[in-house]
């Protein structure tokens, strides 16, 4: 099966950190695998300054082309070099003001900690006229969902593991709801006396071998005591047949790979 089908995705990442080395690019490419096992195609991975200039300048590159969705990270701090909501509001022709939905997110986050709602903090408030606020199960800054025409666009934060949660509590559902024709098939398996840290590359290598697979882990044990992990399998396809074969190839890739650590494994 190729990736022909679906429906064409840009990912965007601000950052100049990421530009001068300082850090890898770890969310394009998980973003990458998460897009194309939806269905995507993800055709432009592009990595600016954080500059209002040149955030503007991706946000219109993406929109000028056909894709239809637009995911950026990075840029939705406090501070003063955080503008990707300003640079996306230049882009989509929206005035930056206070979400009040959003201001609410921020206020309970900070207020929960006993800490004040600066200038600073209301500024991740600020969305472009019209959007969205995605909610951040793990940090203050929310994300913003700008639907227009035929396009969504979703930018969220840079930090990885705030990225992931709301990219798979919001954006997941979203974009699964929206590609036609896209059949999603799912298994999971338990392990036990093998930690986190040794299952890593194993997973990679699984994941590897196939198209459109993506497993995730899930700690249950302590990772030094007594290690049980839950393995969550989930496939795309264009039909139920294709999705699970892929799935079951890549699965007993897996088993395999952990038997041979001599873990004990069982399928749930």
């Amino acid at each position: 099966m190729g990736l022909a089908a679906g429906y064409e995705a840009w990912i965007i990442t601000v950052g100049n950190e990421v530009l001068i080395g300082r850090i890898v690019n770890t969310n394009a490419a998980w973003l990458g695998k998460k897009l194309t096992l939806l269905g995507y195609r993800v055709r432009r991975e592009i990595t600016v300054a954080d500059e209002l200039e040149d955030i503007a300048w991706a946000f219109k590159m993406a929109l000028d082309s056909k894709a239809r969705v637009i995911i950026s990270t990075g840029g939705l701090g406090p501070t003063f070099d955080d503008k990707t909501a300003e640079g996306l509001a230049r882009a989509v022709g929206k005035e930056l003001e206070i979400n009040e939905e959003a201001l609410a997110m921020v206020k309970e986050k900070y207020e929960s900690k006993g800490m004040k709602l600066t200038e600073p903090r209301i500024k991740m408030a600020k969305l472009p006229k019209g959007a969205k606020p995605i909610p951040n199960p793990v940090g203050t800054a929310p994300g913003i969902h700008v639907s227009m025409n035929r396009y969504d666009i979703f930018s969220l934060p840079g930090v990885p593991k705030e990225m992931q949660a709301m990219f798979e509590e919001y954006l997941e559902p979203f974009l699964k709801k929206i590609m036609p024709h896209v059949i999603f098939v799912e298994r999971a398996i338990r392990s036990y006396g093998i930690p986190e840290s040794e299952v890593a590359p194993l997973i990679e290598h699984a994941m590897r071998q196939g198209k459109r697979v993506y497993i995730k882990s899930h700690p249950k044990g302590a990772e030094l005591g007594e290690p049980i992990l839950e393995f969550h399998l989930t496939a795309s396809g264009d039909n139920e047949e294709e999705a699970r074969e892929e799935l079951n190839r890549v699965l007993s890739i897996l088993l395999q790979e952990l038997r041979n650590k001599c873990a004990k494994v069982e399928v749930l």
